[in-house]
């Protein structure tokens, strides 16, 4: 049986660490955590999980993704966020892999999210993500919405990746403003001009692509509220790209009045 790493990268976990940790434990050679400052619990929980710690300053995902990758010893890679948790069925479908002589370099999951008391079925889904992998076959894009690039044929794995990712909405608005301005940041360095309409057709456009085509209704209120934060995304991530450049004319004191 081929050897697996699992790779997760942590701040301030405490609450979700120990889920992640123990829904694969079992069939893990190897558990590699990156920490990029954890004030809370969380190291001390990943270690008594019998993790392999490692610290490194937060630059983007990909980053501490590739990172963790160049640690692992397995013939396998897992990549697993501290606030997932391996399904019984994906968990199954891990174990045959790494049973297998002849397998795929790159193994896609879906990542189904838990969300007001429910996994949403629709709005998000499905959501295919490389998370398994031989060691060489991925690096990831080092950026905020990192993707992994897979060097070899693919493959899909039955069972789902679960995802709870948000403690309340406020906690969903906060992570979304974030993603949105870090965004911006990267617009405005790959020199992405700014246009008006981008602000009215955006937020349209990602609000019509959850709501609509991925059949967001069909989540009730939720299906709602998801497709309108990402129409937030949509507006707020153009809107601090005008902000860049009006910073680029007029100064880093923009919000500052002048005497």
């Amino acid at each position: 049986m081929k050897k697996l790493s699992v790779l997760i990268a942590t701040k301030n976990a405490e609450d979700t660490i120990e889920r992640a940790i123990n829904s694969i434990k079992e069939i893990a050679d190897e558990i590699i955590v990156v920490d990029s400052g954890s004030t809370d619990k969380t190291l001390e929980i990943a270690e008594k999980l019998g993790a392999k710690i490692f610290f490194k300053e937060w630059e983007n995902y990909g980053v501490q993704q590739n990172f963790l990758i160049d640690k692992s010893t397995g013939d396998f890679c897992f990549v697993l966020d501290s606030d997932e948790e391996v399904s019984p069925e994906l968990r199954n479908s891990i174990k045959e892999v790494l049973k297998k002589d002849q397998t795929a370099d790159c193994y896609e999951v879906n990542r189904k999210t838990y969300y007001m008391g429910k996994f949403l079925n629709h709005v998000w889904q499905p959501e295919w993500r490389i998370r398994l992998f031989k060691k060489g076959k991925v690096r990831f894009q080092e950026r905020v919405h990192a993707k992994a690039i897979c060097n070899g044929t693919k493959e899909r794995l039955k069972g789902d990746l679960y995802h709870y990712s948000y403690k309340n909405l406020k906690h969903h608005f906060q992570k979304t403003i974030y993603f949105a301005e870090e965004t911006a940041n990267l617009m405005y360095k790959n020199k992405k001009k700014f246009r008006f309409y981008n602000l009215i057709l955006n937020p349209l456009i990602y609000f019509t692509k959850f709501y609509f085509l991925k059949k967001g209704f069909l989540d009730g209120y939720r299906g709602f509220i998801v497709s309108v934060v990402g129409a937030v995304y949509g507006f707020f991530k153009y809107a601090f790209l005008f902000e860049k450049y009006q910073k680029e004319k007029y100064g880093e004191n923009l919000w500052k009045r002048k005497k």
